[in-house]
């Protein structure tokens, strides 16, 4: 094998067709550091997502590392979800989080009002019922959530001034404390992802260290409320419209329940589900946009319950992992080519935020 063989990622020799691998081939007599991703890949057509283990990437040994990476990356070039084990969350952390999550839903609606500030535009505390669309929509979803996000303990980040306070309910003691350990829980297992996703990319493994550190990451307890009379909501009112996620990577908590489903790219729902001891880490829109759709940020929603059942709660917590303002979201020089020509024009992840809150409806123009 050639030299250049030697170096074509493993994927591209495994998997590519001839006219790919070659054009890799030919890429590096244009340009030496530039590499060529697979975008004519054979995608399979999944009935479930795959399953990974966070340990494999942790571990220190340098063959299950790599195949994390690999198997990651595959997702992610595909369907654009997997379900992760070894996470860090405890059963204890993740049974106290979820007791103080449903003891505040449980409050009477006017007090946890007291716990909402428009003027956020939602990005901490309480968000009440139906106030937020999917991008498209008109109709709110039947859910009601609250923003806990980034506390930044370095005083000479001038990132901090970008940060709202984050609002605690003072009627359930242990919110602040289960929900914050969570919060930095999941936002060090993201990095990590990140991490094998820089890998994958032919990136340095820190590349994005520096942009989430600090970031404007969110975790979102959701209360999808129970309908006691079905035909008094909207016809085309859903718990979560179809949508994408605005951040680089979200992980999800709660997808062991029923009702999350993803588009796949023939146009089939498949239905999500983990197990007990699993996350769900899917790729948001930023990631989509600043690797020029080479990974996917696939659309999914959460569907009603049968009508019968539509009288009973549903909770998930989504951890957004969001990078700093700044961070420009131009498509990387190694996700252009003639094949797949830049997409979207450059951008800022702050910029792209304040778009997007605006299409919610959480924020005014």
């Amino acid at each position: 094998m050639c030299s250049y063989c030697k170096k074509a990622p493993p994927l591209l020799r495994m998997r590519s067709t001839p006219r790919v691998f070659f054009e890799y081939l030919a890429s590096f007599q244009e340009s030496p550091k530039k590499v060529h991703f697979l975008f004519a890949m054979e995608e399979k057509l999944l009935e479930e997502i795959p399953s990974l283990d966070l340990a494999d990437f942790r571990s220190g040994d340098p063959e299950r590392k790599a195949r994390f990476v690999q198997q990651l990356g595959e997702a992610y070039q595909s369907i654009g979800f997997v379900a992760l084990k070894n996470h860090g969350l405890t059963d204890a952390q993740t049974e106290q989080l979820y007791a103080d999550v449903k003891a505040f839903f449980a409050l009477p609606d006017d007090v946890k009002q007291r716990y909402e500030n428009p003027a956020l535009a939602g990005q901490r505390g309480y968000t009440g019922k139906g106030k937020e669309h999917a991008k498209g929509r008109n109709t709110g979803d039947l859910k009601e959530f609250y923003h806990v996000g980034q506390e930044v303990d370095d005083a000479n980040d001038p990132i901090k001034a970008e940060y709202p306070d984050n609002i605690w309910p003072q009627e359930v003691p242990g919110f602040q404390s289960s929900t914050f350990t969570t919060y930095k829980t999941l936002e060090a297992a993201g990095k990590d992802v990140l991490r094998a996703i820089a890998l994958y990319l032919n990136l340095p493994e820190n590349y994005f260290d520096d942009k989430v550190r600090n970031g404007n990451s969110i975790l979102r307890p959701i209360h999808y409320y129970p309908i006691e009379n079905p035909d008094a909501v909207p016809a085309d009112a859903v718990r979560a419209a179809e949508h994408g996620d605005i951040n680089l990577i979200t992980l999800l908590m709660g997808a062991s329940a029923d009702g999350l489903q993803v588009l796949r790219r023939d146009g089939k729902w498949i239905p999500i589900t983990a197990l007990p001891d699993q996350i769900v880490v899917n790729v948001g829109d930023m990631l989509q946009r600043l690797t020029n759709g080479v990974l996917k940020s696939t659309i999914h929603r959460v569907v009603n319950p049968p009508r019968e059942k539509m009288n009973s709660s549903r909770f998930s917590i989504p951890f957004f992992m969001h990078p700093r303002s700044e961070m420009s979201l131009a498509a990387l020089e190694s996700c252009v080519t003639p094949d797949n020509p830049k997409q979207q024009p450059d951008i800022t992840a702050g910029e792209f935020l304040n778009e997007r809150l605006i299409e919610l409806g959480l924020k005014k123009k």
